[in-house]
């Protein structure tokens, strides 16, 4: 197999042989180094990914709302509401990328159990947005909440999900009543008694103390108006978001209410810092293994080019240029970047696969109470990118040491012991 190779790369492979010891032990130096970095930036696409797709399918993958709704004050609730959502919905719904809109209020008021009162956040949502969303909630007890168009549903019985904190403050639990109490779009106070469906989590604390779900019709009537805080658009595939928003912007660019479209990204705050910290933590971690191999493979080719200056200055007398001379050692030098990248590489992709197969888990991150499973994603793109950066390294610390050896004197490397 040695005899197919060109004779620079065959020479290379020999020279390593010469010192196997010396040469497996840069391989695995190498191979650690790729592989911690591969591993490192796999769980950090994971977590990218992880964040993103549950921060779109909590806001939706675009947002409209009337201009400047997210950075304004409502007076009075829905003061900067849509009104006519349905005219909305029917014009862009038809989109091929678009998996379903669905209508969002959001207020705040008082809940009561009849002795009790605290203050809770609402969303007024269809009973389809949690099929929309996927399993984003953590059902303790009860069922998500009915639709209204279901023959079992029962009007003289309107529903409500409750954080699991919020349900056990109100001493309440599936099938007792409570009382929302919240100011209407005229500025009076209104209320009405709901029925406890379901008892959910969202796995961050300070939202299960306060949150709260109810069909998006009660609360229309609790408000007393018809209009809705956003709509929320979900799509089928979350790269598309940009180009599905010119389309739906394209579409209300003569709508006769003016609106604003927001992307999830400008919503995903909690992703927007995550990103920017690993980003960090990782650039750390790379220039650290970056400086590792460095001091790692300039010891061995300056040991190796030790041992081989009488062989260097032999070929400078048999009239070799010092420019082929290194680019001998630069040739030792990238196989063992390659093998060794190859290596990690291959050991990366064994441990992605393995994590499919084994639970574990991670501690709940801040200001959260639920932890995740350990996911690795391998990436041909990280492991080319190790795999360059670290050619790049091991050639520099090959070419600063046989470039020492070269320009000696060839009658004093002849006699060099």
């Amino acid at each position: 197999m040695i005899d197919i190779l060109p004779n620079g790369i065959r020479l290379a492979w020999l020279n390593l042989l010469r010192n196997r010891r010396r040469s497996m032990l840069s391989v695995l130096i190498i191979a650690i180094a790729v592989f911690a970095l591969t591993c490192a930036g796999g769980f950090g696409l994971y977590t990218y990914d992880s964040l993103k797709e549950s921060t779109a399918r909590d806001t939706g993958h675009l947002t409209i709302s009337t201009p400047g709704y997210f950075t304004k004050e409502e007076q009075m609730p829905l003061s900067n509401g849509l009104a006519d959502p349905q005219h909305i919905i029917k014009r862009i719904i038809g989109l091929n990328d678009v998996r379903g809109v669905q209508p969002r209020i959001e207020f705040t008021g008082l809940i009561s159990n009849g002795s009790k009162s605290s203050i809770f956040m609402a969303n007024g949502v269809n009973a389809r947005e949690f099929d929309m969303k996927g399993p984003f909630l953590d059902i303790r007890e009860g069922k998500t909440l009915s639709s209204i168009m279901s023959p079992r549903y029962d009007a003289s019985e309107p529903e409500v999900m409750l954080g699991v904190d919020l349900a056990r403050n109100m001493n309440v639990g599936i099938g007792d009543w409570i009382t929302l109490l919240a100011t209407t779009t005229d500025g009076a106070l209104n209320g009405y008694d709901f029925k406890v469906h379901g008892i959910y989590s969202t796995g961050v604390p300070e939202l299960d103390k306060r949150q709260l779900f109810i069909n998006i019709h009660n609360a229309q009537e609790l408000l007393n108006s018809d209009k809705v805080s956003m709509l929320s658009v979900f799509l089928f595939d979350t790269s598309k978001t940009n180009i599905v928003q010119q389309q739906v912007a394209t579409i209300l660019s003569s709508q006769s209410q003016s609106v604003e479209i927001s992307p999830w990204q400008d919503r995903a705050f909690f992703y927007l810092k995550v990103k920017d910290l690993y980003d960090r933590i990782f650039g750390i971690m790379g220039a650290v293994m970056a400086l590792v191999v460095f001091v790692a493979l300039f010891n061995t080719m300056t040991m190796t080019v030790t041992e081989r200056t009488r062989e260097i200055g032999t070929l400078s007398a048999l009239g070799s240029y010092p420019n082929e001379i290194i680019m001998g050692f630069l040739r030792e030098a990238g196989l063992l970047a390659v093998i060794g990248s190859l290596l990690g590489g291959l050991c990366s992709a064994v441990l992605s696969v393995a994590l499919l197969f084994v639970d574990i888990q991670m501690p709940p991150p801040p200001g959260r109470n639920d932890g995740y499973p350990l996911n690795i994603y391998f990436s041909i793109e990280l492991v080319a990118m190790a795999t360059v950066g670290v050619a790049v390294i091991c050639l520099l610390a090959a070419f600063i040491s046989a470039r020492k050896a070269v320009n000696k004197p060839i009658t004093e490397a002849l006699i060099y012991v």
